[in-house]
């Protein structure tokens, strides 16, 4: 696709952004015109967003991509009634690509889906929102990252408390030294989920268009606990709650603690609770270390709500003198005997395992950050590298764990090292025709 640069300040702004050239501004919008967004992927989380998204003043569904009609109408209704204009259904979102007036595609598909569909986008000339996690296996990742500095385009990763008010001034205790050095760090999800059953063979269903839901997945049968939730716990598209959540609040860890890639990494767990068809762990500790300087530890448990530290799902640094939790938009200091030095509370209502939506306004606000670096060349709080490495980590704990092995690893990359059984992990199988390239 070939676009036009209108006017020396789209120059100047193309400048601003480390990474993205003037050409990606061809499309920038003028002063009172609106970003046009296309969705893909609308079921739950991706329903959510795109109500988030045409609440934005700046904001115009265009088009709504789904493999399921029934989602893509409910959409479609519900977005129409927000924007007052109606975004046109394009079920094959390949197709929706074509259009240029498309500025970007939102990304809430399955996670087998993430990064093939988002460089198929940046292909294409459009910018990209892209739901946790960045990838299906770490080789997608870096083809990610690689496709971004080819294409030039702007992609946010759904990392949103790094745009939280509070949770950016927690991060800012942390580096301004309130608590001393920090050497390590814990994160956690909790939930009490149901078994999903032993699955039978059916007949696919009306309303979903299976193989375009599959895409770059290699094909297996169609089974009645598979969509649209479960998907999460089969390898084959999904990547366990490690990634579903713990991307996340390891995102959060590495950020407070300054790192990029581990230098090892343990991880035990499994399917403990139910005996039924979820493949994935719903009990899996994680554990990183980055050389001398600090660790962090990531703990998930699907089918156990019992909360850490008073929280469903969260992170506490510990200092030399001190640590912090971090809780939602909240966050609390604590000195070495455990007495409360500050408390700062939500400023929005949260609910951690409202499993779709649970904090819209504040989400807003990384939306609007991904807005502002499409219009400004403004940093993205959530970069594709940046959601790379963290996503690279949880990834690295389901390797580990997979694989019965510790991981070593090369600290400047994030590969790793002298282990022929882990690297059958790094990258998947993908179905013939379907492999994402740039």
């Amino acid at each position: 696709m070939k676009n036009t640069i209108k006017g020396s300040a789209a120059l100047a702004v193309g400048s601003m952004l480390p990474g993205v050239s003037a050409k990606s501004y061809a499309r920038i919008i003028g002063a009172n015109e609106r970003i046009k967004i296309g969705m893909m992927g609308v079921n739950a989380r991706g329903l959510a967003l795109a109500n988030n998204y045409a609440r934005q003043t700046n904001c115009e569904i265009i088009s709504v991509s789904d493999v399921d009609t029934r989602a893509a109408e409910k959409c479609i209704a519900s977005v129409t009634k927000i924007q007052q204009s109606q975004p046109k259904a394009v079920p094959d979102f390949r197709k929706a690509l074509e259009n240029k007036e498309m500025d970007g595609l939102v990304v809430a598909a399955p996670d087998h889906w993430h990064a093939p569909a988002a460089i198929l986008a940046a292909k294409a000339g459009k910018h990209v929102y892209l739901e946790k996690p960045a990838s299906h296996n770490p080789a997608e990742g870096e083809l990610l990252v690689a496709a971004q500095k080819k294409y030039r385009s702007v992609i946010q990763m759904g990392n949103q408390r790094r745009s939280w008010p509070n949770v950016i001034a927690a991060i800012n205790e942390i580096k301004n030294g309130t608590i001393g050095r920090v050497y390590f760090g814990k994160g956690w999800y909790t939930n009490n989920r149901e078994s999903i059953g032993t699955g039978k063979a059916a007949a696919v269903p009306s309303w979903l268009n299976y193989d375009l839901w599959q895409g770059p997945a290699p094909r297996r049968p169609y089974k009645d606990n598979l969509i649209h939730y479960n998907w999460h716990w089969f390898w084959n598209w999904g990547t366990g709650e490690a990634l579903n959540n713990g991307t996340h609040m390891v995102d959060l860890l590495r950020w407070g603690l300054d790192v990029d890639y581990p230098t090892f990494v343990t991880s035990s767990g499994g399917r403990y609770r139910y005996q039924d068809d979820w493949e994935t762990p719903d009990t899996q500790v994680i554990t990183m270390e980055f050389g001398n300087k600090c660790s962090i530890a990531w703990e998930g448990r699907s089918c156990n709500g019992k909360p850490i530290e008073g929280n469903t799902a969260g992170v506490i640094f510990y200092g030399e003198n001190g640590s912090i939790v971090i809780d939602g938009n909240a966050y609390t200091i604590f000195d070495l005997k455990n007495k409360v030095v500050k408390d700062v509370k939500n400023t929005k209502t949260i609910d951690a395992r409202n499993l779709t939506n649970p904090a819209a306004d504040l989400d807003a606000l990384h939306i609007q950050n991904f807005f502002d670096g499409i219009k400004n060349g403004a940093t993205l709080n959530a970069d594709i590298l940046s959601g790379h490495k963290s996503t690279l980590l949880c990834q690295l704990g389901n390797i580990a764990l997979r694989s019965g092995s510790a991981l070593n690893i090369d600290p400047a990359t994030g590969h790793i090292k002298n282990n022929a059984a882990a690297q059958k992990f790094w990258k998947r199988d993908y179905q013939p025709g379907w492999e994402p390239k740039i």
